[in-house]
């Protein structure tokens, strides 16, 4: 029989399902750019920069540091929350996700580039892993989302490649959301299926 889920789970499940609508901060402070803005060209990065010239300026870069340090704590949050159907290792690479876009917040491209990168670089490579391990976890009980999951690792571990091997390459941009992006729907997918009657007992 389904098991009923808990508060937390619920609570947690809530988290992811709120999180897709960290794409709407990357827009809201991209359109206030001046100078040009491309999601496929420019990182997600450089929506955060500080510093303005007369090149480019991101004067909403307060929105960008400050949703990389809101969802951040609402990934790992989640995570601790789910914890149970997440399993342990999942959880742990979430919450090092989470730390890192947090840290990532602080550390604004154009003030110390090595420091936000060295920032950044964990969350790269926590989020594909994460997926791939609670693909190969629900896939018993749930075949279609354990493999949609498992697409949606090797596709953003894909892409997180490409991205760094890219450097500052005229598809930056794109390759760096593909990393990105899918997450947040694969996990809101799982915290979906934590809903009453979709979840079953795991041995």
């Amino acid at each position: 029989m389904p098991d009923t889920p808990t508060r937390a789970v619920r609570l947690g499940a809530l988290v992811l399902l709120l999180r897709p609508t960290y794409v709407a901060a990357e827009v809201v402070t991209a359109a206030a750019t001046t100078g040009g803005y491309s999601f496929v060209s420019d990182s997600v990065s450089r929506l955060g920069e500080v510093g303005c010239s007369a090149a480019y300026c991101s004067p909403r870069h307060e929105v960008m540091n400050g949703s990389f340090m809101a969802y951040g704590i609402a990934l790992a949050a989640g995570a601790l929350l789910l914890a149970r159907p997440l399993g342990p290792w999942v959880t742990g690479l979430l919450v090092v996700s989470g730390v890192s876009s947090y840290a990532t917040g602080l550390a604004p491209l154009d003030q110390d580039a090595t420091l936000h990168a060295l920032a950044a670089t964990p969350l790269f490579v926590a989020q594909p892993l994460a997926l791939l391990l609670l693909g190969r976890r629900v896939r018993p009980d749930q075949p279609r989302l354990g493999t949609a999951l498992l697409a949606t690792g090797a596709l953003t571990a894909a892409a997180a490649v490409a991205f760094v091997v890219s450097g500052e390459g005229r598809a930056a941009g794109a390759l760096e959301r593909a990393a990105l992006w899918p997450v947040l729907l694969g996990l809101a997918a799982f915290a979906w299926c934590q809903r009453p009657g979709m979840r079953r007992p795991r041995p």
